[in-house]
């Protein structure tokens, strides 16, 4: 497979994906097939979520042939969004963890429930959930290319704000680990001293 022409860069391929970050082609999201498809290391046909009319999409950026859904990366289904059991719900927050778009809203050890109007139907929450209480509800409609600008932009959001905590984590624990060296230090000094004090006090 040979890298696409340049008329046909990452970002173009990227806009015409759905941006559910769903994570069936192989890749991880949207952004990273776009740029595989880019630089010919996939073909066009991954994208379960965007189906036929995707594929119809990405040849006409890529100037590739139409091509039928590799049946190894899923299958067309209808856009359906994540709903919790709410009486099954342990309040576990690993389904809140893997969304993608911050979709999912509960503290932890308390129900969750899903954001309906940023749930992409990625599926990412239900192989996380350990009491399985997931169910996809079909939304009745399609998915449509608003959808994906929206999906695409609460992703990005999700994405810098877990980047900020994550910085915010690591300053944490670095400083509670000089902490820990700092007192660390003063008791071995302590200590020195001590021992200095009672080598003076044996001549």
């Amino acid at each position: 497979m040979q890298p696409i022409s340049l008329q046909a860069n990452a970002q173009a391929i990227d806009d015409v994906l759905p941006q559910t970050e769903c994570r069936q082609c192989g890749f991880d999201g949207c952004a990273a097939y776009a740029e595989a498809i880019a630089e010919g290391r996939a073909p066009i046909n991954r994208c379960a979520p965007g189906g036929a009319r995707g594929i119809a999409r990405l040849a006409k950026v890529t100037g590739q042939p139409v091509i039928a859904l590799d049946p190894e990366y899923g299958r067309e289904m209808p856009f359906a969004r994540a709903r919790i059991r709410a009486a099954e719900c342990i309040g576990c927050s690993w389904c809140a963890r893997a969304c993608p778009t911050d979709a999912i809203a509960g503290a932890p050890k308390h129900m969750h429930a899903v954001i309906e109007s940023r749930c992409t139907g990625c599926s990412l929450c239900a192989p996380a959930c350990p009491m399985d209480c997931i169910d996809f509800v079909e939304a009745g409609r399609e998915w449509t290319d608003e959808d994906a600008r929206l999906a695409k932009r609460h992703h990005e959001e999700t994405w810098a704000r877990r980047v900020k905590r994550a910085a915010a984590e690591d300053r944490r624990l670095s400083q509670r680990r000089g902490a820990a060296e700092t007192e660390g230090d003063a008791k071995k000094r302590f200590m020195a001293d001590i021992l200095a004090m009672a080598r003076s006090g044996r001549r």
